[in-house]
């Protein structure tokens, strides 16, 4: 079953900069090499459920290695059958706009 995870990794008790460890996160999913897109708020990751899950649970074993605490937030969206959502959803979006 082909999913899109939505997730964000936040180091908590290392001070206010965050953003070096957030990059090692950002750096396991991909090297995973799964369609991935990461913007301000959450990276998304598409692909079997249990590949997705296995390579956020890597993201956070980096983060957690160098942080005393992490928050995880997670959002999926489950179609069967769906693939390549991580982009033809954004491309849905950009053609309604140029209409």
């Amino acid at each position: 079953m082909i999913v899109l995870v939505a997730f964000s990794v936040t180091p908590l008790g290392v001070g206010d900069s965050v953003g070096d460890l957030v990059a090692e996160a950002v750096r396991v999913v991909r090297a995973s090499g799964l369609p991935n897109r990461t913007d301000a708020m959450f990276t998304t990751i598409e692909g079997e459920w249990d590949e997705v899950m296995a390579v956020v649970k890597q993201a956070v074993d980096a983060v957690a290695a160098h942080a005393p605490r992490v928050s995880v937030s997670i959002k999926a969206d489950v179609r069967p059958g769906v693939t390549g959502a991580l982009d033809a959803k954004v491309e849905h979006i950009e053609r309604a706009l140029s209409e």
